[in-house]
Order: structure tokens, then C-alpha cells, then sequence
């Protein structure tokens, strides 16, 4: 990202401007990021881009010497030096690191929002026993290779990220694969290089595929008191393979109608999109893969959709802050999708889903955590306000009632002779009979009579 492309974002979780050279509290920052999700700190200059202290070279060698000696274990940033008309800008890229850092007086800082938190107790335990287990994916696979990967998955994520990042990679497929962590410096796979380019991953850990269930019913027992289900599938394979036809399979099994909505014709599905993508994506990226013996589970009922992954809620991230707050526990598997295209901004999938549910009509999403499994809810919900005009019917209207509808808007008003021309393959006695249906409905509110009949749109109350 370039330094005037900084300037167009705002302060955050990623982003800190310095207009002034204060080393304490820029080294806070480095330590809150690599205990975070990485970022990028300018300093000599704020946040509009104006210059407000020219820097020397000196300066970013005294900050990437402070990162090395004051900090516990040191953190290795990268300084870029940028020159601007009224001074020298610096820009220090610190990557989110697998260790857990600590500052000479012992202080452990981690990034919310625009903030530098300090973390003690509870929490402290828990950001470091998740710093634990995001190391796993790190790990090198006894026995395996590049030859355990599947070339046409390399390649695949090769041109997406080119697609991306069209000059961030030049050099043989093998070299990106170290570089990314995919393979150790031995030549060996390394956990986050099997699940994401493996040929058969699950020969490795059978516990990383997903198995979909379809019940009939709110529960998984019938009426008769039986376990029964109508479709079940266990999807295997490296996870941008595995995301693919989990969604798949979600889309072909939920319910799908074409309606009416402010006289528009649009395609709903039973939940949003949007909201099912994001739940399915964060189960693939969070889970917990050292966790045996269980897969993530999709599980559709008759009034909702769980989606559970393996491993209770990482580091710091409650059920209660689970909007505000953000940590990766797979940060290399959560890149590498990011990069294929699967995950777009991070730290916005709860955002989604919530705002796609309830700009739907459904509840919010319900999370449930236990030390060994999360859970997301996506419960189907009645229409939230005044109800549609069309709501209780629509998905019993036709082509040609769609496409008089349409005309109603763009027009104000429908008449038989409009709706012929409109439809001059068909009858005048069916076209009839459709104006009739709507107006039995009430949906239009017929005016006039023979000749001089037309229709217009029923307004709530008119009788």
C-alpha cells in the first residue's frame, strides 16, 4: 500500500499516525500489533497527510533497534522511508506474530479500534493460551512435502493473489510457498500448507473436512422419536475446496422463491446469502485444528441454520465482544483466504452477518461459545415492521403478474390494453384473469369500468 494511500484511511485497528517522534509510545504500538493483527504506524505525519516533522535515517534505526532490545521476545519490523516536499516520512510495518510480546516493563499491549489495551489477568491467560495453539499451524508434518500438494490449487491461489496483489509476488511457485509459511525451511508441509494446497489433506488430519446435515424438522429426531435426516454429505479436500462446495450444498438445500419487493422482482433465499457466506467462512478460517475427532458441522433445520467449529472462542474474544473486538487464531489460514478472495476486509464477518439478518427480517445471529466448540445461529424470523403488500402471497405470482407490477410503478397505473401489448403471446381471457387475481388479492384496486378501466396500486386501508 502506498504512503498516499495510508493517508486515505482512517486511524484503526491497522493504522496509527504519529504526527510527532515519540519512541515510548510508538514501541507501545509496534507490541499492541504483533500482538494483534499487524499494522502500519506513520510517523512524521498525520492523518491528512500533512508533513508535520521532517525525519532522519537515525530515527528509524534507534525504532527498529528499540523493537529488538526493548521488547520480550524482540519484534522485527520493516521501515520505509518516504519522501514528501516538506520532510521525510517514516512508515513502520509491524507483522502479527505467532509469540505473545511483552514490553521491558512487563506490560502486554494488545490493538483494539484506535487503542493500545493493556492486558492482565483472565484475559492475559487467555491471549497467551491462544498464542499457543496459533503456532500449530505453523508446524511442520512429519513425512510430507511439496509433493503432498496439489499443483492445481498452487496455481490457482497463485493467480488469485497476482489478481490481487498484481506485483507482490515474481519468482518460481516454490520460493512463494516458503515465503507464505506453506513449506518449513526443511521442504517439509507444514499444517497451514496442507489444509490450504494439500492433495488429501485428511490423510494427515482426518478432523479438517465439514460434514453438512439436513433435518426435516426444528430437531434431529422425527415425530416418531427416530434420528432421520434428509441429506447428509462429508466434504474433504484443501479448504478453499472445502468452502466451495459447502456452499454448494447450503445453496442447493435452502429454499429459494422469486418475489416482489417495492414492485421490483428479486430472488430471495430462505437465509441471507451474505450471512450464511460469512458463518460458513469464519468456521473454516477460526477452528481450532488441533482439535481430533470432530469436524465442522452444518446442520440445517426446519427453522434455522448452526454452523459449529471445533475450539471455543480464541485469546481475548468473548460472546460479549465478539462485535467489537478482532483475533485471528489461524492468522496464516485466515491471510491465505483472504488473499484467494474468500474473506474481503478482516474483522467484519459478525458485522455482516448481522446486518444482513436483520436487513432481512431475521434475528440477529445467535453465538454460542464452550471451551470446545462455537456456535453460530441463524434463525428464520417474521417480517420486522409494516408487512408487504405482496407478502403473503408472493410466491404464488407469475411471470406476467411480475411484469405488471413492474409497469404499475414505472407507470402508476395498468391497463387490459397495456398489459396485452405487454404480453402479446397470451390471451386477452388469461391476461384477464391475471388483473382479476391480483385485485382478489388486493394488490391492485381495479378503477373505472369497460372501457375506461384501469388499475393502480391498492394502497393499505382502501377498501
Amino acid at each position: 500500500m502506498s504512503i498516499s494511500q495510508l493517508f486515505d484511511r482512517q486511524p484503526g485497528p491497522r493504522l496509527e499516525f504519529h504526527p510527532q517522534l515519540n519512541p515510548d509510545l510508538i514501541l507501545d504500538t509496534i507490541v499492541a500489533f504483533a500482538n494483534s493483527e499487524g499494522g502500519q504506524i506513520v510517523v512524521g505525519a498525520d492523518a491528512h497527510g500533512g508533513v508535520t516533522r521532517g525525519m532522519q535515517v537515525e530515527d528509524a534505526d534507534g525504532l527498529v533497534q528499540m523493537a529488538l532490545t526493548e521488547v520480550r521476545p524482540p519484534i522485527l519490523v520493516e521501515v520505509e522511508t518516504h519522501e514528501k516536499l516538506q520532510g521525510t516520512v517514516l512508515v513502520i510495518k509491524t507483522p502479527r506474530s505467532s509469540e505473545l510480546h511483552t514490553l521491558s516493563d512487563g506490560r502486554v499491549l494488545v490493538r483494539r479500534g484506535v487503542e493500545n489495551v493493556l492486558l492482565t489477568g483472565k484475559e492475559l491467560a487467555l491471549t497467551a493460551s491462544g498464542r499457543a495453539s496459533s503456532s500449530f499451524e505453523e508446524e511442520e508434518v512429519a513425512g510430507t512435502s511439496i509433493d503432498d500438494f496439489d499443483p492445481e490449487v498452487v496455481a490457482e491461489y497463485i493467480e488469485r493473489r497476482r489478481e490481487r496483489q498484481p506485483r507482490a509476488f515474481v519468482g518460481s511457485s516454490e520460493t512463494l510457498l516458503r515465503q507464505i509459511g506453506a513449506l518449513s525451511s526443511a521442504g517439509a508441509a507444514t499444517v497451514f500448507g496442507l489444509l490450504l494446497f494439500g492433495r488429501d489433506p485428511q490423510l494427515f488430519m482426518p478432523q479438517c473436512g465439514l460434514t453438512f446435515v439436513k433435518f426435516a424438522g426444528s430437531g434431529r429426531r422425527s415425530d416418531q422419536g427416530q434420528i432421520g435426516y434428509g441429506r447428509r454429505e462429508d466434504i474433504s479436500g484443501p479448504l478453499a475446496r472445502i468452502v466451495e462446495r459447502a456452499w454448494r450444498v447450503v445453496l442447493e438445500e435452502m429454499k429459494k422463491q422469486s418475489v416482489v419487493r417495492e414492485l421490483k422482482r428479486v430472488d430471495e433465499t430462505e437465509y441471507p446469502l451474505v450471512a450464511v457466506r460469512e458463518a460458513l467462512i469464519n468456521a473454516v478460517a477460526h477452528r481450532d485444528y488441533r482439535i481430533k475427532g470432530r469436524r465442522i458441522e452444518v446442520l440445517m433445520f426446519g427453522d434455522r441454520l448452526e454452523i459449529s467449529s471445533p475450539g471455543g472462542l480464541p485469546g481475548y474474544i468473548t460472546v460479549q465482544n465478539i462485535v467489537d473486538e478482532h483475533y485471528s487464531r489461524n492468522p496464516r489460514i485466515v491471510n491465505g483466504l483472504m488473499q484467494w478472495g474468500y474473506i474481503e476486509e478482516l474483522g467484519l464477518g459478525v458485522d455482516k452477518m448481522i446486518e444482513a439478518m436483520v436487513a432481512e427480517g431475521h434475528p440477529p445471529p445467535e453465538f454460542k461459545a464452550s471451551p470446545h466448540a462455537f456456535t453460530v445461529i441463524l434463525r428464520k424470523g417474521r417480517e420486522v415492521g409494516e408487512p408487504g403488500i405482496m407478502q403473503h402471497w408472493e410466491q404464488d405470482m407469475n411471470e406476467r403478474q411480475m411484469q405488471a407490477l413492474q409497469l404499475v410503478q414505472e407507470r402508476g397505473r395498468i391497463t387490459n390494453r397495456d398489459y396485452r401489448q405487454l404480453c402479446p403471446h397470451v390471451s386477452a381471457e388469461t391476461l384477464r384473469l391475471d388483473l382479476v387475481d391480483l385485485v382478489d388479492k388486493g394488490v391492485l384496486l381495479k378503477i373505472g369500468e369497460k372501457r375506461g378501466t384501469y388499475y393502480i396500486l391498492k394502497r393499505r386501508g382502501e377498501a
